[in-house]
């Protein structure tokens, strides 16, 4: 019992301590020299690298959140797969949403991070990439149309929820991806408040 509570508990923190990684802060200090977290919104997130540090640093941000993201829930399944290795289905789910609270609340970081949007598309991009890629394109539609990063990010959040009626998904699945689109919300609740003031930033 003990063993096997170890066995759930190891990985998860391991998946916490990896989504904690601040990849936004550090290449922004390596190309710029500057601290992220004092410079623009203050997140360690993509848009605010490109914002600070530009478009390369923010393209090597959201490959590496991304794949910080893929690499717990591909491991599981790589086990599971190849080497017929039986975990449990809630765990899966758990590794997705440590490596997204350690992104959101990175223990480097004094507990601040990013928004989540890149580490949770890349953790459920195994689990449902149907969702992912319908929630990509609601993105980049959103944003297209209206100028804004954060109402596309919101619609993201909400069609990965609202997919789960189109597309068959598990309790566990459906409940991961509530808590995610809830997490993303939450970490957006400034850019809400200024997108109904009207003093949202576009996107360049």
């Amino acid at each position: 019992m003990v063993m096997e509570t170890y066995f759930h508990i190891l990985p998860i923190v391991a998946a916490y301590l990896l989504g904690s990684i601040p990849f936004g802060y550090i290449f922004t200090l390596k190309m710029t020299g500057k601290d992220i977290r004092k410079a623009g919104t203050g997140f360690i997130s993509s848009t605010n690298v490109r914002r600070v540090a530009g478009p390369r640093a923010a393209f090597y941000t959201q490959l590496c959140d991304m794949l910080k993201g893929l690499l717990p829930v591909m491991t599981v399944w790589l086990l599971q797969s190849y080497l017929v290795i039986h975990l449990d289905e809630p765990l899966i789910y758990a590794l997705a949403l440590a490596t997204i609270l350690g992104h959101n609340f990175s223990i480097f970081m004094k507990f601040k991070g990013g928004k989540g949007i890149n580490t949770t598309l890349g953790a459920s991009l195994i689990l449902n990439p149907i969702a992912v890629v319908a929630s990509v394109l609601v993105y980049f539609i959103v944003k297209w149309l209206s100028g804004y990063v954060a109402l596309g990010a919101i619609c993201l959040a909400i069609t990965l929820s609202v997919s789960g009626f189109f597309i068959h998904q598990t309790p566990h699945q459906f409940y991961y991806f509530l808590i995610a689109t809830g997490l993303i919300i939450a970490m957006h609740i400034p850019n809400i408040k200024r997108l109904i003031k009207g003093t949202e930033i576009k996107s360049r």
